[in-house]
């Protein structure tokens, strides 16, 4: 069996961070914090666990920046969103999950490009 592995990106980290200091004092960080540790550790046994994402929806960014080609978006509570892509290290010995993005609604409907109806 492969090892899984969990890696944030620099911006999902921030994110993160801030979370987890907050989660301290606010009720409403502290939920979604602790939704982020869950669906960590679901992806440790269900790398694709959530929705995928269609190619066509990709952000740019994301596709020149991680060179991802697949991508899956997990909600979490408050609407917050996490995006991640799975990937191997070279030798394929390893399940790499990145997670990418972690926003509130708003900031992930921008990002992908959706519409308030």
């Amino acid at each position: 069996m492969k090892i899984v592995r969990i890696k944030l990106s620099e911006e999902a980290e921030a994110t993160y961070l801030m979370l987890q200091r907050e989660a301290r004092t606010s009720k409403l960080s502290r939920s979604i914090f602790n939704g982020i540790e869950h669906k960590k550790e679901v992806l440790k046994t269900n790398p694709f666990y959530g929705e995928n994402v269609s190619k066509k929806l990709f952000p740019h960014y994301l596709v020149v920046k991680y060179g991802i080609t697949n991508l899956v978006h997990n909600r979490l509570p408050q609407f917050w969103r996490m995006t991640h892509s799975v990937m191997s290290n070279e030798d394929k010995t390893e399940i790499i999950i990145l997670i990418l993005e972690i926003a509130d609604h708003p900031t992930y409907d921008k990002r992908f490009g959706y519409e308030k109806k």
